[in-house]
Order: structure tokens, then C-alpha cells, then sequence
């Protein structure tokens, strides 16, 4: 068998490369975090827990009339108030003020429904999440994570791109329950139609009725507005 041997500055980047990638991508702790937004409720994934962070790593507060998102670990808000059943639309608006300015590559944010168990390590509920390059991802938790579109989601046009990092860029995200169908439009276009049965069930969604709310990935920053319930 062959050998191969590594020396000098060729050993240093083997080594360093994959710690420096995975330093980046890091969750990290919001300076004066916490919920500071009356009745709302948290919770951090799963993952994000059992590396040590906690949802006071995260950071919610009103900024006038929106909703201030600091993340942080990967986290999911609501109120729990805020819930719909039958056919309904969820909506809300994202504005990144800094596109990436929180991580070396994009991260996702959007809306969730059919919130289940909240607050508790069985909690369940589908998300449509955006990204600033052009990409969407709906996921479910049940309590597991579970794809919808992919493991990292997909392109599709109607999808703001901010024209690059530190630039501004927003996005109106909705998710839609009408009849046997559930569909996530961004910035009014239908860019995926999921068949009800096929995210409801054993390791999926309870229902899809239930709370609903938003959702965060980590290391992202976002002001929410609009966020309502349309019932049809």
C-alpha cells in the first residue's frame, strides 16, 4: 500500500481548514438575549441543546411595530394564542437588514404551523423558511426533523437575492392549508404544494392545525412584520 505523508504548510491546512469551517459555523450566544416581547415562548432545536446552548442565546424583542430576531442557536417563536385550524393562510414579512451579516454562508427564516406540544420535547410543527441567495426549505419537526423539499430545500424565482453580503433583502413568506393540500408561497407566488397526508402521521405533524409562528435558523438576524391568520 501506498503511503502518503503530509508535511510543513500542507499538515497546517489540513488541520486548520476543517476547525476553521466548523468555528464559523458555530452557533453563537446574542449579547442580552432572551424573550423581551409580552407572552411570546421559545424553544431552541433539539441539536442546539445538546451542544449547550439555551434560549436565552437567542434574542427576541419588539422594534415598534416588528418583531427583532437575533439568533443565535436555530429557535422557534410563538404566542400561544396565535393558533388556526381548517383551511387558513399564515403570513409574515422578513426583512434582513444585513444579509449574512451574522454567518459566512445563508440561513433560513419563515413561518410555522400546525404547532403541536409547544414548549416540550415532543413539540411538532412545518415550516416555510427563505433564504437571501434565492433558496426556500419547508421542514417539519414531529418531533424529529423531517424533509418536505429537500434536505437543504431548493431555487426557485420568486425568491428575493440580496445582490450581496451586508445588503438588505426581504421576503413575505405565507403557508396555506386548503383541503387536502398545503402550499408555501414567497412574495406571492406559490413556490411549493405538499399533499396534507403526506406531513401528517407517525413522526411527522399531529395536525395541521395548531399554533403557529416563526421560525429561525441560527446565527441570522431578521425584523418580522405582518404576521397574521387568514381563515378561508
Amino acid at each position: 500500500m501506498r503511503k502518503i505523508h503530509v508535511t510543513g504548510l500542507a499538515a497546517a491546512i489540513v488541520l486548520l481548514v476543517p476547525l476553521a469551517a466548523s468555528a464559523q459555523d458555530e452557533s453563537r450566544a446574542v449579547a442580552g438575549g432572551g424573550i423581551n416581547v409580552q407572552g411570546w415562548q421559545g424553544k431552541i432545536d433539539a441539536r442546539e441543546a445538546a451542544s449547550g446552548q439555551t434560549l436565552a442565546n437567542a434574542k427576541l424583542i419588539e422594534h415598534g411595530e416588528a418583531l427583532h430576531v437575533t439568533t443565535g442557536p436555530a429557535v422557534a417563536y410563538w404566542h400561544p394564542s396565535n393558533t388556526a385550524s381548517g383551511d387558513y393562510t399564515v403570513k409574515a414579512t422578513f426583512r434582513e437588514p444585513k444579509f449574512m451579516a451574522l454567518n459566512d454562508h445563508p440561513h433560513p427564516y419563515g413561518v410555522f404551523i400546525g404547532g403541536n406540544d409547544m414548549g416540550t420535547d415532543q413539540q411538532s410543527y412545518l415550516y416555510c423558511a427563505a433564504y437571501g441567495n434565492g433558496n426556500f426549505i419547508v421542514r417539519g419537526f414531529g418531533p424529529e426533523p423531517f424533509q418536505v423539499n429537500g434536505r437543504r430545500g431548493e431555487a426557485n424565482a420568486a425568491v428575493h437575492k440580496a445582490s450581496g453580503p451586508g445588503v438588505e433583502v426581504t421576503q413575505e413568506i405565507a403557508l396555506s392549508v386548503r383541503g387536502d393540500k398545503v402550499e408555501c408561497s414567497i412574495n406571492g407566488q406559490v413556490v411549493g404544494s405538499y399533499n396534507k397526508a403526506d406531513v401528517i402521521g407517525a413522526g411527522k405533524l399531529k395536525s395541521t392545525d395548531g399554533v403557529y409562528g416563526i421560525r429561525f435558523g441560527h446565527n441570522t438576524e431578521a425584523f418580522v412584520t405582518g404576521l397574521t391568520v387568514t381563515r378561508h
